[in-house]
């Protein structure tokens, strides 16, 4: 299954046996939502999580396409502080691609990168640094969700994106969706050689 926000970033992606397309929504509830019914309902050897996304200053250039090894969401308490929870409760704040499939992706020349997933899109460079000061270098909205999502069912999972814009002041972003969507269909149509299926 290839998870994506919105239909227009996979049009590029003809129709092909074995691989089923998810629209989810925009967002990491949406997209934990949908992922979590499709993987409820029926049988996935993989998910992949796809789309484009904001590169940190320095990490990544418009246009690129990059596989995100590891991703965060910010839950914890304003200013960094982790969140107390009684009875040894634990916060699921970390998830991960598939380390073997993230290596083989690299492999191809692919830069892996560490995400973040936000509600709402960065718009100055204030909150620019203070996520670079978390370890991001990318930044999407839904690929935590995904990715927790199909950690929690037991199915191996990758996010790939394709740089759309540079995080930070809006109006410095040089948003460009095109050249996100191109660099999406050049790491995606990597991988989906890797994984296809062998012929008979």
């Amino acid at each position: 299954m290839i998870a994506c926000a919105v239909a227009k970033e996979l049009a590029f992606l003809a129709p092909q046996p074995h691989v089923e397309v998810l629209v989810t929504g925009v967002g990491p509830v949406e997209a934990a939502a949908q992922v979590s019914r499709a993987l409820a309902m029926s049988r996935y050897d993989l998910v992949i999580d796809a789309g484009v996304a904001g590169a940190l200053p320095g990490f990544a250039q418009i246009g690129d396409g990059v596989v995100v090894a590891d991703e965060m969401l910010e839950l914890d308490i304003e200013g960094g502080q982790a969140i107390a929870l009684p009875d040894g409760a634990t916060v699921h704040d970390r998830a991960s691609s598939d380390l073997a499939l993230t290596d083989r992706v690299v492999e191809l020349g692919f830069r892996a990168l560490r995400g973040v997933t936000v509600s709402r899109v960065t718009a100055t460079d204030q909150t620019a640094r203070r996520l670079a000061a978390l370890g991001a270098q990318v930044e999407s909205m839904e690929g935590f969700a995904v990715l927790r999502a199909a950690e929690i069912a037991g199915v191996t999972a990758i996010e790939v994106r394709g740089i759309s814009n540079r995080v930070g002041d809006r109006a410095e972003s040089r948003w460009d969706w095109a050249a996100g969507v191109a660099g999406l269909e050049r790491i995606l149509t990597a991988l989906l050689t890797l994984v296809a299926p062998p012929r008979d």
